[in-house]
């Protein structure tokens, strides 16, 4: 099909009315995108009155209520205020996490959901390997028990004993 007079109109019309080249190729038919593109450029048509892009609808998942805190609010001292010192309290030393017992898992990689534990258990090469398969926590792939193991806390370091002070003497001397 040609460009007729009535067609480049149209063409004009609905380009600036916003609609992609592939939405006016179908709505004028027996024309491809690429030619109504070679047109509009022929034409000149720069500015559109409204972008080509489709409305898109965004799904937002919910967000969890906040936890509240423990921690009471620090209150402001004023500025003819003493400073006080206050004694820091000393880090209590971490617990380690008790022995877990591995039982047998109970899926499979056909078997396993979004929300179930994918810490593997066994030898991934034998018919007998399976993934945990208990309820995850919110956080991570893993469940509470796995979870423990998988992430450990950081441990921190004594800089004043003095070992550390020995061994940094000898690394100058």
């Amino acid at each position: 099909m040609g460009w007729t007079d009535e067609r480049v109109d149209t063409l004009k019309k609905l380009w600036l009315d916003g609609l992609s080249a592939s939405q006016i190729a179908k709505q004028l038919g027996g024309v491809t995108r690429n030619a109504v593109i070679g047109k509009v450029h022929r034409l000149g048509l720069s500015g559109r009155a409204t972008p080509s892009q489709p409305a898109r609808t965004v799904f937002k998942s919910p967000r969890p209520p906040r936890p509240l805190t423990a921690n009471p609010p620090i209150a402001r001292r004023a500025a003819s205020e003493p400073l006080a010192i206050v004694p820091t309290p000393k880090a209590q030393p971490v617990a380690l996490p008790t022995p877990f017992v591995e039982q047998p898992g109970t899926a499979t990689v056909l078997t396993l959901g979004a929300h179930m534990c994918k810490w593997p258990i066994g030898d991934p090469s034998t018919e007998e390997f399976r993934f945990c398969g208990r309820r995850s926590s919110p956080e991570g792939p893993y469940c509470i028990e796995h979870a423990s193991v998988a992430y450990q806390p950081q441990q921190s370091k004594k800089k004043n004993s003095a070992s550390e002070l020995a061994r940094s003497v000898r690394r100058y001397i």
